[in-house]
C-alpha cells in the first residue's frame, strides 16, 4: 500500500458539554496540527498517490471553514461536542467527498483509504481512518 501525507494546521475556540470534560467545558482555544494520509494499492500513471499541490489545497480549503472560528457559534455544529475525534471524522468526511467529486484530479480516484489525525499537542492526538 502506498501513502501520501500532507500537513496543515488550524486554530479554533470551543467549549465541550459534559462533566467528563472538566475545565474544557469552558470556552477555550485549541491549535491543531492536521495530518491527512491518502493511501492506494497502486500508483497512478504518473507514479503518484495523488498530486501534493491538489491534496494540500483541498486540506487547506477544508480547514478554512474552521480556522479562527468559535465552533460554538456554528449552527451546523450546535448540537455536537467538537472533540478532537469528532473533528477528525468531520475533516475526513469532507476530504473523502473532495476525492469522490474529483477535486484531487482524475487519477486520485484510485485512493482507497484516508486517515486524518489531529494533534492537540506533542502528547495527545486523535484520528479517524476509513475507506473512501
Amino acid at each position: 500500500m502506498y501513502s501520501l501525507n500532507v500537513r496543515d494546521h488550524f486554530l479554533i475556540a470551543h467549549s465541550l458539554r459534559g462533566e467528563v470534560f472538566g475545565s474544557a467545558q469552558n470556552l477555550h482555544g485549541a491549535t491543531y496540527v492536521v495530518d491527512a494520509t491518502f493511501s492506494r494499492a497502486e500508483l497512478d500513471v504518473n507514479g503518484l498517490v495523488a498530486n501534493i499541490d491538489r491534496v494540500s489545497e483541498q486540506l487547506k480549503n477544508v480547514l478554512a471553514s474552521f480556522n479562527y472560528r468559535n465552533l460554538d457559534d456554528d449552527p451546523a455544529l450546535a448540537d455536537k461536542n467538537t472533540t478532537t475525534e469528532f473533528l477528525a471524522r468531520t475533516i475526513f468526511d469532507r476530504l473523502a467527498q473532495a476525492i469522490r467529486d474529483g477535486k484531487l484530479g482524475e487519477d486520485a480516484c484510485g485512493i482507497t483509504s484516508l486517515r486524518v489525525t489531529l494533534k492537540e499537542s506533542h502528547v495527545a492526538w486523535g484520528s479517524y481512518e476509513g475507506s473512501v
